[in-house]
C-alpha cells in the first residue's frame, strides 16, 4: 500500500483556497496568502485541520479510513432530522492524494464537556439525543453500511474490573469494595435492550457545549453501530457524570434497568482503563482518567430505590 503523504500547511491551504469561495475563507479567517489553518491539537499525524473559524478539513489516511469517512457523511445525513442537536455538514468533500478522501466540514460552535458543565437544559438536549438515535430505523443505517454490534457481558466486564480495581486499591487509587455492589446476580439481570443506533463515543470531546451548559453539537460519528443504547448512556456518564446522564437516559424514556447497565459499563470501563493507564505509557492522561472514573462513580438515587424483580 503507497504511504499517505504528510500534510503541511501549504499544501493544506492550497487545497481550501481551491474550495472556499465568493469570500468565504476571507470571512472565516482567510489572509492575504490564503485561509489560516492549522492542524488540530493533539493530531500528531496531521491528519484533521481547523480552517479559519468557521471550517475543518479532515484527511483520511488508508483506505480504510475512506470507508469510514464516506459512510459517516452518509450517516450524518440521516441522523439530522432526529437527534435535536447539530451535527457537522459537509461543505466539500473529494480526494485530496491517491484516492484517499477529505470532507470540509462546517465547524460547530462550543467548547467540549471536558471545558464546560452541561446544565439542566443541556441534560434535555443529550435526552434529545438519545431519543433520536433510538427513533433512526436501524434497517436504514445498515444499508449505509452501518454495521451491527453484539452486546458485551456485563459479567466479563464485572470480572475485569474487579481485578483492575484491587491493582487499583494496591495503588490507593480506588476502594475495591465499591464494585461489589454489582453482584453477578444483578449483573445478570442487567441485560441488553433491544438494539437502537449507538453512537458509541459519546466522550467529552465529542460533545460540544456551550458557555450556559447547552449542548450544541455532537461530532465523531464514524464508529456508529446498530447495538446496546446502554453504551451510549455510558459514554455519557464517562463524559457529563452519571447523575446527569441518567437524568437524560430517563426523559428520553430509557428505564431503571438500561440506566443501570449503562452505569455500570461506565464503571468498569474506567476502572479498567485506569489500572492500565497506571501499567504503562497510557494513551489518555491519568488526570483525564482520573476525573473519568470520578464521574462514573458519582452516587445516583435510581441505583438505591430500584429493585430490579419485577422492573422493566
Amino acid at each position: 500500500m503507497t504511504q499517505a503523504p504528510t500534510p503541511t500547511a501549504d499544501s493544506v491551504r492550497r487545497l481550501v483556497r481551491s474550495l472556499l469561495k465568493n469570500g468565504e475563507g476571507r470571512r472565516g479567517g482567510e489572509g492575504g496568502d490564503g485561509p489560516d489553518v492549522r492542524p488540530v491539537a493533539g493530531d500528531d499525524a496531521h491528519r484533521t485541520w481547523w480552517v479559519g473559524d468557521r471550517h475543518v478539513l479532515r484527511l483520511a489516511s488508508d483506505r480504510h479510513a475512506v470507508g469510514r469517512r464516506r459512510r459517516e457523511l452518509r450517516l450524518r445525513d440521516l441522523v439530522r432530522p432526529h437527534v435535536g442537536v447539530a451535527v457537522p455538514v459537509s461543505v466539500a468533500h473529494g480526494e485530496w492524494a491517491g484516492g484517499l478522501t477529505y470532507t470540509l466540514d462546517t465547524r460547530l460552535p462550543g467548547g467540549t464537556a471536558e471545558d464546560h458543565e452541561v446544565s439542566a437544559v443541556g441534560e434535555d438536549d443529550l435526552a434529545a439525543l438519545l431519543t433520536g438515535l433510538r427513533d433512526v430505523p436501524p434497517r436504514q443505517a445498515e444499508l449505509l453500511g452501518v454495521g451491527r454490534l453484539a452486546p458485551r457481558s456485563l459479567e466479563a466486564l464485572r470480572t475485569a474490573a474487579g481485578r483492575a480495581a484491587r491493582h487499583l486499591a494496591e495503588a490507593d487509587e480506588f476502594d475495591a469494595a465499591r464494585l461489589g455492589q454489582l453482584t453477578p446476580a444483578s449483573a445478570a439481570q442487567l441485560a441488553a435492550p433491544a438494539a437502537v443506533l449507538v453512537h458509541q463515543r459519546l466522550t467529552g470531546d465529542h460533545l460540544l457545549v456551550s458557555a450556559e451548559g447547552r449542548v450544541r453539537g455532537v461530532l465523531g460519528w464514524s464508529d456508529a453501530v446498530v447495538g446496546d443504547p446502554a453504551e451510549d448512556i455510558a459514554g455519557l456518564a464517562t463524559a457529563v457524570g452519571s447523575p446527569a446522564a441518567v437524568r437524560a437516559a430517563t426523559l428520553a424514556g430509557y428505564g431503571a434497568r438500561p440506566c443501570l447497565r449503562g452505569l455500570w459499563l461506565a464503571r468498569c470501563d474506567t476502572v479498567i482503563a485506569l489500572s492500565e493507564g497506571l501499567r504503562g505509557r497510557p494513551a489518555t492522561p491519568l488526570p483525564v482518567l482520573r476525573d473519568r472514573l470520578r464521574r462514573t462513580w458519582e452516587a445516583i438515587l435510581l441505583e438505591r430505590v430500584t429493585d430490579l424483580r419485577g422492573e422493566d
